[in-house]
């Protein structure tokens, strides 16, 4: 019972006595243990910054998500590829502004919904200046607050606008530099290639996503049924859920309604698409990680290179020291204690090793993300510091047991005999 006890002290006592012993060959040898832990600095540093370079990355692409928004819901006309209107015209398939009506009251996951008419490209006028291919899309008032792109001078559309389809429109503020209005510029009118807008309102900028492509693009905003008016182009909506956990919801009761509303019998595809921003999120999500991961593992071949490294260097170790594990086997030592020792020497370097290749990591991460712009929040996370730790350990048991084994298997007699 009392041996039974005494036995964690024991092999903790042996295990501190090994890892001091590790210490002390690992320091009498500094240079060929540095050496020896080259390949594990580099393989850790390698991983190390791979994994921060590609946090950084993923945390851009999701914040750029999010900025545009995870409660969004697209919809638009779809001609179906299969049912009874695969080969239906274009035009009886567009969607109808009659058609979204009572949507809110139908739908309760629903916060907003917008339809929008995209009138195309237009020069703006205003006196003698010009702005050319300036893009005029009618839209609802609700637009604004799916956009999240608040009017920070003036008003926006109002129920009267819509209704009477009024000339008026709300610009952002690089139109209004780029044609030189009045700083208060609310009530005066430009020219829409040859209608007359009455300005109401000024709509705050919204940065540009890294999925929407370059260019200096200017979005004039005009009322829905305005812009009907002018030109019966193609309708589309947006819809907004009002949480993210009630959007698959959200997207259900929209389709269901719509095609009650289509008149779409049971069994025929859609006769429209439904496109939700959180479901890609997820996927963006997904797809990242496992980027992530492969990219780790073609990394960390370096570490197992560095292993081999370990291994050789504890082979030709325990050739030297031959005699001495002959002697002390010769004064009782067990063959464990001596597997153990050469054991933990191996994983002590790796470690030591492993600890210096974090750090390594840890500055070119805080380099990558002073340096490269869109690497900004590139950081190295908890969960890789810990891997990149488990990984050594494990890197040095593997690769210290062939020589521990071989070390603890010496004969006594033909160790002491070698020179």
């Amino acid at each position: 019972m009392k041996t039974l006890l005494l036995t964690p002290l024991i092999f903790l006592r042996l295990l501190l006595q090994s890892i001091l012993l590790a210490l002390g060959q690992i320091w009498v040898n500094k240079t060929r243990g540095l050496l020896t832990t080259l390949g594990i600095i580099i393989g850790v540093a390698s991983v190390t910054a791979v994994v921060a370079g590609m946090n950084g990355m993923n945390a851009m692409i999701m914040e750029n998500f999010e900025f545009f928004g995870t409660k969004k819901i697209f919809l638009w006309p779809e001609r179906p590829r299969t049912g009874a209107q695969k080969n239906t015209n274009w035009w009886e398939i567009r969607f109808r502004p009659e058609q979204f009506e009572g949507v809110l009251e139908h739908c309760p996951s629903v916060e907003y919904l917008t339809l929008m008419s995209r009138v195309g490209n237009m020069t703006a006028r205003y006196k003698d200046h010009t702005a050319e291919n300036v893009q005029v899309t009618g839209v609802e008032e609700s637009w604004f607050k799916i956009e999240n792109r608040p009017i920070s001078r003036g008003r926006p559309f109002s129920y009267l606008d819509q209704r009477q389809a009024r000339r008026v429109c709300v610009i952002p503020q690089k139109l209004q530099e780029k044609l030189y209005l009045d700083r208060d510029c609310i009530g005066q009118t430009i020219q829409l290639d040859y209608h007359t807008f009455l300005i109401i309102g000024i709509v705050e900028e919204r940065p540009r996503a890294f999925f929407e492509g370059q260019g200096d693009r200017i979005e004039v905003f005009i009322p829905f049924q305005t812009a009907q008016s002018i030109r019966e182009s193609w309708i589309e909506a947006m819809a907004s859920c009002k949480s993210t956990d009630l959007a698959e919801e959200a997207k259900a009761e929209l389709t269901f309604f719509l095609r009650k509303m289509r008149k779409v019998p049971p069994g025929e595809p859609n006769n429209f698409g439904v496109f939700f921003m959180e479901s890609e999120v997820a996927k963006v999500r997904s797809m990242m990680a496992m980027l992530s991961l492969v990219a780790a593992a073609i990394v960390s071949i370096s570490l197992v290179v560095g292993g081999i490294g370990i291994m050789n260097i504890m082979l030709v170790s325990v050739s030297e020291r031959t005699r001495e594990i002959g002697l002390r086997k010769a004064v009782g030592a067990k063959a464990s204690a001596i597997l153990m020792q050469f054991l933990v020497e191996a994983v002590v370097l790796c470690l030591i090793g492993g600890l210096i290749g974090l750090g390594l990591g840890h500055l070119l991460a805080k380099l990558i993300s002073q340096t490269a712009g869109f690497l900004a929040k590139a950081q190295v996370p908890g969960w890789a510091t810990l891997l990149a730790v488990g990984f050594s350990t494990a890197v040095g048991i593997f690769f210290g047991m062939f020589p521990a084994v071989k070390a603890a298997r010496l004969n006594p007699i033909e160790a002491l005999r070698h020179e």
